[in-house]
């Protein structure tokens, strides 16, 4: 018996990374209000306890064997930088969006790059204590599909 058909119910509604941040002013305005997730919810507690929950859209989890993280940081990066957990952000525009996260704080550890997958990839230390990536997408996710090395890992079924 399968547990990966598709009329399956998924069992996670949401993706939600939580990221201490010492300088947490500083990192709210950098990802809410330069990189542009809106603001869904608030909290605060005794002791100065605050919390924001940002809106990224729609959340996916990647996960990536050791040579393809290292392929990732040799195409956007020319040397292997990043460390266990990068986050990245899809974005409409790289370029304007990197010139709009580094005035804002950010610093730039690559520029715009066209990578094999085709997409633009900046890398950039965010605040937080995060390495980043933003991307914009080069082709829709059909066109991709039809090109060699595209395509999904599907389990196989019992």
């Amino acid at each position: 018996m399968s547990t990966h058909g598709a009329d399956r119910t998924p069992a996670v509604r949401q993706l939600r990374l939580v990221v201490e941040a010492d300088d947490y002013d500083a990192a709210v305005a950098f990802f809410r209000d330069a990189l542009g997730l809106p603001e869904q919810a608030a909290f605060s507690g005794e002791g100065d306890a605050r919390v924001v929950i940002l809106d990224a859209g729609r959340a996916t989890l990647e996960i990536a064997n050791p040579a393809q993280k290292r392929m990732i940081d040799e195409v956007e990066v020319g040397r292997q930088v990043a460390p266990r957990i990068r986050v990245a952000f899809e974005v409409d525009d790289s370029r304007a969006a990197t010139r709009r996260l580094v005035a804002a704080g950010a610093t730039e550890i690559a520029p715009p790059t066209v990578t094999p997958w085709h997409s633009l990839n900046a890398r950039l230390d965010a605040p937080a204590d995060l390495q980043i990536t933003v991307f914009e997408e080069l082709r829709d996710a059909e066109e991709r599909a039809t090109l060699d090395g595209f395509g999904t890992e599907r389990p196989v079924e019992e």
